[in-house]
């Protein structure tokens, strides 16, 4: 609260004076001095405001060199001025006084935080485009340049990611210099400063023209590609993407591939899997020509790296890669030159490669065609199901649909069947609930009938989880399940078994009953969720513990909407009434909350509330209360109290009779 007196005083000051101005940038000097950290973020939040108050010219006098000569704070605080800085182009008077806001973003482009570094470049970045060309080299250029020759590396960084925006607008002399600028940072004495160039490489390669991109870009690729730290040269394969694109077929084999050939061998396993994991995109930016000639041999030995991990990301791609393929002569490719590692990897020793080709194993049935997947891939399918790992299980289960399309799923139904009770019973909840999710999907592609007698105890089972979002995912797995079969299923299969809970020991349990109606009784419409849920929701209102009598309280005001008047006024408000003098608070507070609901559809129906009753203070969570005024709130006559109404939840289901009524008696204040 210090920094709340501070300004008060220097705007009294201020307005005997007679310049209230001063007001605004007096609680922003204040509040960014404060010692609280969340009070000098949220001024930096209001920058945008502070500056409309200041107007243009006072912004670039007086605001943006305090901001530039203050640049010495927390991290979230730079990194919230960085972002703020922007999108102020219009606030300091257009792109014509952009360059005011280059000095506090160089300032915050070498602090020691990366993340603020790269806000400040980007930032920077989206400032550039809103200079004119002249003011781009009478500005923005020398700031680069400062940046890309600066004592700390952390400059130089920054300067790595501002060449690619203003290498097209410069002159032609410029542009030389900003060539030579970039070929020193690809050469630096600190490995960070590599790095950087070495990401930005193929975004520059971009914007040149293709002479230098041959005479210039080129050799850099090659001396970074070659660099001591694999960082550096991990970086230089993603730009070999770039780079690529923009040569001929003759170009590509002859100043790329050598180095492409190189990275794939690399004796650094991060280096081969950055190749591995972007494998597409270098197939399509060479070529089917080359990718026949060397991506595929390379793929080959990726598949069977020594490293697991390298493996891994290799599986991840093999659909992809196939889906590259020429359609002449895609076939015989996989089978021939691709499938025979595959099958390797299905028994692979570590998990995480096998988990990585089960997720896109199943699509390469849509490309190979109803034999070959009966001949070839089916026995893999087959033992991957069988496989210890819940991972290769589950991916399998959820990718199903391919192989449905093209074979159909009954010659896996028998071997599906022990995987996914395996995994419906596994240890890890994380697993329990992942085939849950998917549960839907395979009830659609096995048949009612299928499941019926194989799965349907398996999802009833889930509903008396003992974790509580095991209970909530099934839940919604029976409300997509009752839309997938119909009402009539869900009225002779589902909704009998759910109501038996209702009488079950565990507290839970029975809550999970009224979760289950709530979720349900849309999906199964008005007459079954009248003759055969509402009987049993009403009947769990007289339940000792407190937290299945609210629930009940919710699951009304939840199915309301979907029962007759008739429904709601003889069984529904009796029920709702007692419940409102519940000895319980919040049975009391919900039961309110539901009449308020039913209100708007029932508005000849009679919910009094007592006198005793009208809310006051109930706490935190309700939706309005009474308060008695502050001194000075209100000068004009009134009642000593007010109605604080949360507008955000509580007016969609307020009657509108009940506002007009509160109006004239109380003052109605919106809380923010």
């Amino acid at each position: 609260m210090a920094g709340a007196a501070g300004p008060a005083t220097g705007s009294g000051a201020a307005g005997g004076d007679g310049d209230d101005s001063l007001y605004p940038i007096a609680v922003l000097i204040d509040e960014l001095r404060n010692e609280d950290v969340q009070l000098r973020l949220n001024s930096i939040k209001k920058l945008s405001t502070i500056a409309l108050a200041l107007g243009v010219e006072r912004t670039r006098t007086e605001l943006l060199p305090f901001l530039t000569d203050t640049i010495y704070d927390e991290d979230e605080v730079l990194l919230a001025l960085a972002e703020q800085l922007g999108n102020f182009t219009g606030l300091v008077g257009g792109p014509d006084f952009a360059h005011c806001l280059l000095p506090p973003l160089e300032s915050l482009a070498t602090v020691e935080e990366t993340v603020v570094r790269d806000k400040a470049v980007e930032s920077l970045r989206q400032i550039s485009q809103e200079h004119t060309p002249v003011a781009l080299e009478a500005h923005f250029v020398p700031l680069v340049k400062r940046l890309a020759s600066g004592d700390w590396f952390t400059s130089r960084t920054s300067a790595c990611g501002l060449f690619s925006v203003c290498y097209p607008r410069a002159s032609v002399a410029v542009k030389g210099e900003i060539r030579q600028y970039f070929r020193s940072l690809c050469s630096d004495d600190t490995p960070m400063v590599r790095r950087a160039a070495a990401s930005k490489l193929g975004e520059f390669a971009k914007v040149l023209e293709l002479d230098s991109v041959k005479s210039e870009i080129v050799p850099l690729f090659t001396n970074l590609a070659s660099d001591e730290q694999d960082s550096v040269r991990l970086l230089a394969v993603e730009a070999c993407v770039s780079i690529a694109q923009l040569l001929s077929q003759e170009d590509i084999e002859a100043l790329v591939m050598p180095t492409l050939r190189q990275a794939a061998e690399d004796k650094s396993w991060r280096v081969r899997y950055m190749v591995a994991d972007k494998f597409s995109e270098l197939q399509k930016a060479v070529g089917p020509k080359i990718t026949l000639n060397d991506l595929i041999p390379a793929f080959q030995n990726l598949l069977k790296d020594c490293e697991a991990e390298v493996r891994a990301a290799a599986a991840h791609k093999v659909k992809e890669l196939c889906e590259n393929l020429p359609m002449e002569g895609r076939e015989t490719i996989i089978m021939n030159q691709i499938l025979p590692y595959i099958k390797e990897l299905v028994s692979d020793t570590n998990q995480h490669v096998k988990s990585a080709l089960a997720s896109v194993i199943m699509g390469l049935s849509t490309i190979l065609g109803k034999e070959n997947t009966i001949e070839h891939l089916l026995p893999l399918f087959l033992a991957q199901l069988k496989d210890e790992c819940p991972e290769v299980r589950l991916n399998i289960i959820s990718n199903l649909d391919c192989v449905n399309e093209v074979i159909g799923i009954r010659q896996l139904s028998q071997s599906l069947l022990p995987a996914i009770v395996e995994l419906a019973e596994d240890a890890k909840w994380r697993v329990r609930l992942a085939i849950i999710e998917y549960m839907p999907l395979l009830a659609g592609q096995l048949g009612v009938e299928f499941f019926d007698e194989k799965l349907n105890s398996l999802c009833m089972a889930w509903l008396v989880d003992h974790v509580y979002a095991i209970r909530e995912a099934a839940t919604n797995n029976l409300m997509k399940l009752v839309q997938k079969f119909g009402t009539e299923w869900a009225q002779n299969t589902i909704v009998p078994k759910v109501l038996v809970m209702a009488n079950d020991p565990n507290y839970l349990h029975r809550m999970t009953t009224l979760f289950c109606i709530n979720a349900l009784s849309e999906a199964c419409g008005q007459e079954i969720t009248t003759k055969q849920m509402l009987p049993i929701v009403l009947k769990m209102a007289g339940d000792q513990v407190a937290n299945v009598r609210f629930n009940v309280a919710k699951s009304l005001q939840k199915i309301g909407p979907i029962l007759d008047t008739d429904a709601l006024q003889e069984e529904v408000k009796p029920v709702l009434q007692k419940l409102g003098q519940d000895e319980d608070m919040d049975v009391k507070y919900f039961a309110q909350e539901a009449i308020s609901a039913m209100a708007q559809r029932l508005r000849k129906l009679d919910f009094p509330v007592k006198d005793s009753e009208e809310p006051s203070a109930p706490g935190p969570d309700k939706n309005h209360f009474l308060r008695p005024r502050e001194p000075g709130e209100d000068t004009g006559k009134g009642p000593a109290y007010q109605l604080h109404v949360n507008t955000r939840d509580t007016f969609p289901q307020l009657d509108t009779a009940e506002i007009v009524l509160f109006l004239p008696k109380y003052r109605l204040i919106s809380r923010i």
